[in-house]
């Protein structure tokens, strides 16, 4: 091809890429089915094993496609028609309660952004590139809405502490804010914390709502995200409430089946109330959802609804998007964070990848030749 160039970066940025989708390709997908006891108390619980083989799940699979030798004897692979003969042998059983464990769990707000995790986050809930992220953030800063946006710094100044720590207590109360100002430190491999991390500009900070008539619809997303995050870094964890419940039932056939119901309840949003973290397929959590489970009691009978039994694939990595690019390339230390967004724009300008939706794919090129 002519004019072909590509920086060391570029060249690390699209080798990622494509050996994904080389991952992608290799991939075997496979199959197995579960089942989901529906119950009168108003919540589901999953079927975990029977006569205490393990049901199959995703992470039991290798990328071949065949169960994971060292767990494969001890694991029940369903197909549709034991699925359905299962939920047909449970039908109008209870499940009986065989255990329940809560357990405290406290969360700590993530750090302010740096000119990475301004991208990622912009990615995830806005659903920008990172090039468009960076011409916003421009805007924003060339007009003293926002401190300088290209950093790897998490550090804030003194007075931006005190700004953030009094916008908390002025909106969520003196109890949502940390007891003492919070000091982060920084990942990145190769950071330059010459300036400090991205927030808002001066020495109080005007929320989105103040700014909303002088910015734009961009403008005001962009820095309703900076502001959060910043204000969000100096409040107090937030406290959840773990529940796990597991059930014993028996077929009709006999079969011994135990069944788990999870949930979670937030007892004290602290930094919740400002910034709440957002769900991906990275971070999903079974066990961490926020679903409020019934008092119950050991022994306790449950009457079930409904059996359902549903298929499933197992699905081959996700392709690189603009977030989760910017993402590795930070986490191996390559490049400047404040350079992704232009790396990413110039590998798809110079025809080495393209976007499907907002997934990052090379663009494969046939060679012909003697």
């Amino acid at each position: 091809m002519p004019r072909i160039s590509a920086g060391r970066i570029q060249s690390v940025a699209t080798r990622l890429i494509v050996e994904r989708e080389r991952e992608r390709m290799a991939f075997i997908s496979s199959s197995w089915w579960d089942l989901t006891a529906k119950c009168e108390l108003g919540f589901d619980a999953r079927l975990l094993s029977v006569d205490d083989k393990k049901l199959a799940a995703t992470n039991d699979f290798d990328t071949n496609g065949a169960l994971k030798e060292k767990n494969a004897s001890n694991i029940l692979l369903l197909d549709e028609t034991n699925a359905k003969q299962l939920a047909e042998s449970l039908k109008h059983v209870p499940l009986t309660v065989k255990s329940i464990e809560e357990s405290p769990r406290t969360e700590r707000p993530k750090p302010p952004f740096t000119t990475s995790t301004m991208q990622q986050d912009a990615g995830s809930r806005l659903g920008w590139g990172a090039q468009i992220t960076m011409r916003v953030a421009q805007r924003l800063y060339e007009n003293g809405y926002i401190t300088y946006m290209r950093t790897d710094s998490v550090n804030l100044s003194a007075q931006a502490i005190n700004a953030a720590r009094n916008a908390a207590q002025s909106l969520y109360g003196k109890d949502h804010v940390a007891d003492s100002p919070r000091v982060y430190q920084g990942k990145s491999k190769n950071a330059q914390e010459a300036h400090e991390a991205i927030r808002p500009a001066g020495d109080t900070f005007k929320t989105p709502g103040e700014l909303a008539p002088e910015l734009s619809r961009d403008e005001f997303a962009l820095y309703d995200l900076i502001w959060k995050r910043t204000v969000a870094s100096q409040m107090a964890d937030a406290k959840r409430m773990q529940m796990r419940v597991d059930f014993d039932a028996k077929t009709a056939d006999g079969k011994e089946t135990l069944f788990r119901a999870n949930g979670s309840v937030i007892t004290f949003p602290g930094f919740l109330a400002a910034y709440d973290d957002i769900a991906t397929d990275e971070n999903k959590d079974e066990e961490s959802e926020d679903r409020r489970l019934p008092a119950m009691t050991l022994g306790q009978s449950v009457k079930v609804d409904e059996y359902t039994c549903e298929g499933h694939d197992t699905k081959p990595p996700a392709r690189y998007t603009e977030p989760t690019l910017v993402k590795k390339l930070e986490e191996l230390g390559i490049g400047r964070p404040s350079t992704f967004a232009s790396v990413i724009q110039t590998i798809q300008d110079r025809g080495y990848v393209n976007k499907r939706g907002r997934a990052l794919v090379p663009t494969f090129h046939i060679v012909t030749g003697n």
